[in-house]
């Protein structure tokens, strides 16, 4: 899914690792209206002021259950991304996927959806007819340094199911609970969904160089460090953080608990995110929204800001980070860095205007 706010900000992101933090912190939603009459509202946990990070997860949007008779669905119109990966997971419902590496796929419960955007990719995301509640999560992973150019990618893989005492874990990233996905990703990361029944507990080992973060999608659970002898409630749409040097997690369901756990080596890296892109300086931002806006023919390829008051304003400063750009993928055969969706409908989504300051990552 696309950032469908209509002035997103521009944000450093950046590792937060405190050694005198507490070793679990709750992290509060904020509702987030992706425009539109109808549109869908989503439950963002990260990015925010807090905490960038978990590991190398930098974007979780939560949303649903949706009734799409009332919200309208899932119409998202191919749109770019840079720098990251998608990771798409539902709870219930269908999306179909549409990519500019010629793929047409469709994301169900159960089954992982991984578009690898490297250097540029762009994609749709529309809710099929034979959905009725929509249901589930949109995710970003940062690329890190070493394999933020690669060529774009697209991956499909259905979780397998492990029952565990208490319930249900299907990883679809990672390691946990003695199964691995096949699912190979840059840097070392975990993704899987658990399934508690009411008044069980799940003791579950866990990488200790990892962050982690639990999800709560529904129902209650206690999350306890034993070997620090601390816990946390989470309820619905609050996502806990758990800090490195955690051995193992206790999962106490209080009602029939549907969760996901997350979790990365911190990445020990800064980044630019803004709109669908993500980048290391504010130039390469504003370089890849002109080169998106010129391949759509969309504001004559102008870096407009946000605040301009003269129609197709443009930037005329020295774009930093034009130089020294890794050659386009040859993903697209007319040499572009998105390049184009087939079989969608709508036309390509248009940028909205950058901000008018420049940020730059902190040191």
């Amino acid at each position: 899914m696309t950032n469908l706010e209509t002035a997103p900000t521009e944000q450093v992101c950046a590792d937060t690792l405190d050694p005198d933090a507490p070793a679990l912190e709750l992290l509060t939603a904020r509702e987030v209206p992706l425009g539109g009459i109808r549109a869908m509202t989503v439950r963002r946990t990260i990015p925010q002021r807090r905490r960038s990070f978990i590991g190398a997860w930098c974007f979780l949007d939560h949303y649903g259950p949706d009734d799409v008779a009332v919200t309208g669905g899932m119409r998202v119109p191919p749109h770019p991304h840079t720098g990251l990966q998608t990771v798409s997971w539902l709870f219930s419902g269908e999306v179909e996927h549409r990519d500019s590496l010629g793929t047409h796929a469709f994301v169900r419960p159960g089954e992982l959806n991984l578009m690898t955007a490297g250097r540029g990719i762009s994609h749709s995301e529309d809710s099929t007819d034979r959905t009725t509640t929509l249901h589930g999560v949109q995710m970003w992973v940062v690329l890190p340094e070493a394999h933020r150019d690669t060529a774009p990618a697209f991956t499909h893989h259905v979780a397998q199911v492990t029952e565990v005492p208490g319930g249900q874990v299907s990883v679809f990233l990672g390691s946990l609970v003695g199964v691995t996905s096949p699912v190979a990703t840059f840097s070392p990361l975990l993704g899987a969904e658990v399934r508690l029944r009411a008044g069980t507990t799940l003791t579950v080992d866990v990488d200790t160089t990892f962050e982690h973060g639990i999800l709560v999608d529904d129902g209650a659970v206690t999350v306890g460090v034993l070997a620090r002898d601390i816990e946390e409630d989470v309820t619905r749409a609050d996502l806990l953080y758990a800090a490195p040097g955690v051995r193992q997690l206790t999962l106490t369901a209080h009602q029939d608990t549907l969760l996901l756990l997350i979790g990365g080596r911190p990445l020990g890296e800064q980044v630019v995110m803004w709109w669908n892109f993500i980048g290391r300086d504010h130039g390469e931002i504003e370089t890849a929204r002109r080169e998106w806006q010129a391949e759509i023919g969309a504001d004559d390829a102008t870096v407009a800001r946000a605040g301009d008051t003269t129609a197709g304003a443009t930037e005329t400063a020295d774009l930093a980070g034009d130089e020294g750009v890794p050659p386009v993928p040859v993903h697209d055969p007319d040499g572009r860095r998105y390049g184009h969706v087939d079989g969608h409908p709508d036309a390509p989504l248009p940028a909205p205007p950058l901000p008018n300051h420049r940020l730059k990552p902190r040191s």
